[in-house]
């Protein structure tokens, strides 16, 4: 009996191990339950709805047959299963789901994770990840149909009907209110993209080139569910080729997405990989600044503090969350954010999804980049001559099962100093941050499926980085 839990996003697992067709009924079974109940239960924001469900998926092994499996389930409890007629970005997924005032949506994605993962993301009514509450109620009703050995007779793996739609219409239409094409078809840009055989082409390569009338060079447009052999990641390595292409002058600007298109990587004209944090804050920038956007910034606990210089810069409010865009998008439903985005890779902004939208997040630099006239990287070097600079970076460091406990009871309790410097805040919002003078700090967060302690570290020169990341494996080793 396979023990399914849903993380930050969602339930992942090894294809045919445990993420298996008979596991995805449970699952499925389980959130049909939890519809079920809300749509009954006065008071709820589903309650009295038409039980639409929207269905989707990356371009993984068995993505539409996962799908399909989980469609079937949905009917059988009365549910009405609507699906994606083609693989779709998360993003376009969350906004099928509002504009078709939806009660939920399933979709089938591991996002960055190795080609052999297939996951299952459940999204609440308004397109944002499902709670922890919700989701822990699902837990308990997969388990409850596991001891009461519930099965499901079901038509042959990938034979079921299930009625489709096309999301991208309305999608675009959406991007079209937050991306001013105007300005981006006016500096005639060379972009290279990298799609990494995943969900965003079609998206963000042809909104480019048709919208914002760039010339356009496309990597790893095609379908392939080993991803080439790689991770579907747009950080630094997984945008080599992009890197490689900009440096040869074929393109001023390097935009790349991760096989679900909900995260982001940008290389700059210099073939400088930006990260995610400093995307962050030149979004931000950009909206309040350029655009004239009002409203606050939210970042997630282990997200840089560059953000809040920027902030304090523009008067704009800073709200910090713990880990998963389902806190950020929490936050982004109840009061007017500009900006909300974490060191992972992920963003959202105001009047969008409470979802993470690479293919938004990179629209924007391309925007930004129209806007100034001028690389990413020297309108960053201009905000950093008023704020100061900020080096990040994040290590894993293995830790035996047996000592993980004991060191996160030791860190619990909170340090005094830390590289030599006294700690000024101790925040426990999710794991332990450290903060230190002059905006330096780190954090601990144990990762819940290894044994796994990640640290995150920024200090304001390379030298001081270097000596926070010594501290942080001492302490961690002793």
């Amino acid at each position: 009996m396979t023990n399914i839990q849903f993380g930050t996003s969602g339930w992942r697992s090894l294809i045919a191990r445990d993420f298996t067709f008979d596991n995805v009924r449970f699952a499925t079974q389980g959130i049909a339950d939890h519809l079920r109940a809300e749509l009954d239960r006065p008071g709820s924001p589903i309650h009295g709805r038409k039980p639409v469900v929207i269905l989707g998926h990356d371009t993984r092994f068995l993505g539409r047959e996962f799908t399909l499996a989980a469609a079937e389930v949905l009917a059988a409890n009365g549910l009405v299963p609507l699906l994606c007629e083609r693989d779709a970005p998360t993003p376009v997924i969350a906004h099928a789901i509002r504009v078709r005032k939806a009660i939920g949506g399933i979709n089938m994605t591991a996002s960055h994770n190795p080609a052999e993962y297939q996951g299952l993301k459940f999204s609440a009514h308004n397109g944002a990840a499902a709670p922890q509450e919700v989701t822990r109620q699902i837990e308990a009703n997969i388990r409850r149909r596991q001891e009461e050995g519930w099965s499901f007779k079901a038509a042959l793996v990938g034979n079921y009907a299930c009625k489709t739609f096309d999301p991208r219409p309305a999608y675009v239409r959406q991007i079209r209110k937050l991306v001013d094409f105007d300005t981006i078809r006016r500096a005639k840009l060379k972009v290279a993209v990298e799609l990494m055989y995943g969900t965003g082409r079609g998206y963000l390569d042809t909104l480019l080139e048709e919208d914002g009338g760039a010339r356009v060079l496309r990597f790893h447009d095609c379908l392939n569910p080993l991803f080439g052999g790689h991770h579907p990641e747009p950080n630094a390595e997984g945008m080599a080729e992009v890197r490689e292409a900009v440096l040869a002058g074929k393109a001023q600007l390097g935009l790349g997405l991760d096989g679900d298109a909900d995260r982001f990587g940008i290389v700059d004209k210099d073939g400088t990989w930006l990260t995610p944090n400093q995307i962050l804050a030149l979004t931000l920038y950009h909206l309040r600044k350029n655009r004239g956007w009002t409203g606050s910034v939210v970042r997630t606990v282990p997200t840089s503090h560059q953000v809040d210089a920027v902030a304090r810069l523009l008067g704009v409010r800073v709200h910090e969350t713990p880990v998963g865009f389902k806190y950020l998008g929490a936050l982004m439903e109840s009061e007017a954010v500009i900006v909300g985005g974490e060191e992972s890779g992920g963003l959202s902004v105001k009047g969008h999804v409470p979802e993470k939208d690479g293919v938004l997040a990179c629209l924007l630099m391309a925007e930004l980049v129209a806007t100034e006239g001028k690389p990413l990287g020297k309108i960053l070097a201009a905000l950093e001559k008023q704020t100061g600079e900020f080096h990040t970076d994040r290590i894993n460091l293995a830790v035996p099962a047996a000592a993980k406990a004991a060191l996160l009871e030791r860190l619990s309790k909170g340090l005094d100093t830390f590289a030599g410097k006294p700690v000024r805040e101790f925040i426990t919002k999710d794991g332990f941050k450290f903060v230190l003078p002059d905006d330096e700090w780190v954090a601990f967060r144990a990762s819940g499926t290894e044994p796994l302690i990640r640290c995150y570290l920024e200090a304001k020169s390379a030298a001081g980085l270097r000596k926070l990341a010594a501290a942080a494996r001492k302490l961690l080793a002793a």
